[in-house]
């Protein structure tokens, strides 16, 4: 017959299981505030940024326009000739209207791409979620019946030793054989 085991606690499944349930605690939230910002982060880039650089495009574009527009209407004055001042704001103009396309451009640029560089990395947080929201759960219930079983186990009373008695034969009530 096999001995019995000798289990004194099962303090250590109990710390494990603790520990496994404050890191659920924690990663769930964090999970699920990353796939948020994922969500976020393409909406920020489809709608606002998107408008954003389009109305600065329009603006400038504009503003270019009004600032060509002086400078010619300067050139063909008769009483004055074209100022460096207008020949400036021309130049500042079309720099301010050439970096709002090139942001439209790089926003566009990320908007084409944003899924096929994210969507891989939100997959990986979607299994993780599921080993998360699933497995560890189940992990969580197996601990608990472990430490259940243990317990029980260990709340058995010890059996008689049987050995002792068995290789003795009959006593008498003095306890002598």
């Amino acid at each position: 017959m096999p001995e019995r085991a000798h289990v004194t606690s099962s303090d250590a499944l109990e710390l494990f299981r603790s520990n496994l349930l404050i890191y659920l605690s924690k990663a769930r939230p964090a999970l699920d505030e990353v796939s948020a910002e994922v969500m976020r982060m393409r909406n920020w880039l489809e709608d606002e940024q998107r408008a954003h650089w389009e109305n600065q495009a329009r603006r400038r574009r504009r503003d270019f326009d009004e600032a060509q527009q002086a400078l010619f209407s300067a050139k063909l004055s008769i009483l004055s000739r074209a100022s460096s001042a207008e020949q400036m704001a021309v130049h500042r103009t079309k720099r301010a209207l050439e970096e709002a396309e090139a942001k439209l451009r790089v926003v566009k640029q990320w908007d084409r791409v944003f899924d096929n560089r994210a969507g891989p990395l939100v997959k990986q947080m979607e299994k993780l979620h599921t080993v998360l929201a699933h497995d560890m759960v189940q992990a969580v219930a197996f601990l608990t019946r472990a430490i259940d079983a243990i317990e029980a186990y260990r709340r058995l009373a010890p059996p008689p030793s049987g050995g002792a008695a068995r290789r003795s034969g009959p006593t008498t009530p003095g306890g002598e054989p």
